[in-house]
């Protein structure tokens, strides 16, 4: 439970400061010996705890989905195997898994979506990272609109969708290859755009360096790049800055 819901159940007489105490031993974080789960992360950032699942083990991962289900806690893991995702299902089914993305996620965030976040890909080989940033940024409260297979190579895709992408608060480019579309997409729209760059191409693209090296030394303005394959990173700053534009306005 949010140290928000406590003190309202606290107010409202419908928890006792007893009960709400001994929840209270738990914060700032929560040490399972081989993790500490930060509980007073939303308090500071904004949003909640994420879970790198990768490289952890599945007694400890499914102990972690565990103890945030049992405070009734939504948070998303990344980065999670089929193995991973089918471990914390069987002990939490209603945990939900996207092959896709990769994203294992606990519970739906309570608040309607908000503003508007754009997600392209120059290519259908991106989508997985793509759906990584997406997923993140719906998760973190954006609405959010996918243009997929967009790439320079045919602009013409691109250039079919610009009225809706300039809508966008915020505009995600992932791009492998060359990695040109960050800097395309930027020329076009008076929005911020989120470069990502995926490990997408042949020999001399260096695993993504290739699309790294393009967007950081792109000639367009308003680009800021993540680091190869970060889907996640590019989702939590486009959530970030859509939520700026719509704090204090009737952005919905």
């Amino acid at each position: 439970m949010q140290l928000q819901q406590i003190l309202q159940q606290v107010q409202a007489g419908k928890l006792s400061i007893e009960d709400a105490q001994e929840m209270l031993k738990n914060l700032p974080y929560e040490d399972l010996g081989f993790a500490k789960l930060d509980h007073h992360r939303k308090l500071r950032s904004g949003f909640g705890e994420v879970i790198y699942c990768a490289g952890k083990s599945t007694e400890h991962l499914v102990s972690i989905y565990q103890t945030f289900a049992q405070q009734n806690i939504c948070v998303m893991g990344t980065r999670a195997s089929l193995q991973q995702a089918q471990a914390v299902q069987s002990v939490l089914p209603q945990a939900k898994y996207d092959p896709v993305s990769h994203i294992l996620r606990l519970g739906e965030q309570e608040n309607e979506s908000i503003g508007l976040v754009a997600v392209c890909t120059a290519g259908t080989s991106d989508i997985s990272v793509a759906e990584e940033a997406a997923q993140t940024a719906e998760f973190l409260g954006a609405r959010v609109d996918r243009f997929y297979d967009v790439g320079v190579a045919g602009i013409h895709r691109l250039l079919s969708h610009i009225e809706q992408i300039r809508s966008a608060n915020c505009i995600i480019a992932a791009a492998g290859m060359e990695g040109a579309l960050a800097g395309v997409v930027a020329g076009l729209v008076d929005k911020p755009v989120i470069a990502l760059p995926t490990s997408v191409g042949y020999g001399t693209s260096f695993h993504g360096l290739s699309a790294l090296l393009t967007m950081l030394n792109s000639c367009a303005e308003g680009i800021a790049v993540v680091n190869i394959d970060n889907g996640f990173g590019a989702g939590y700053l486009a959530a970030q800055i859509n939520r700026l534009v719509c704090k204090g306005s009737q952005c919905k």
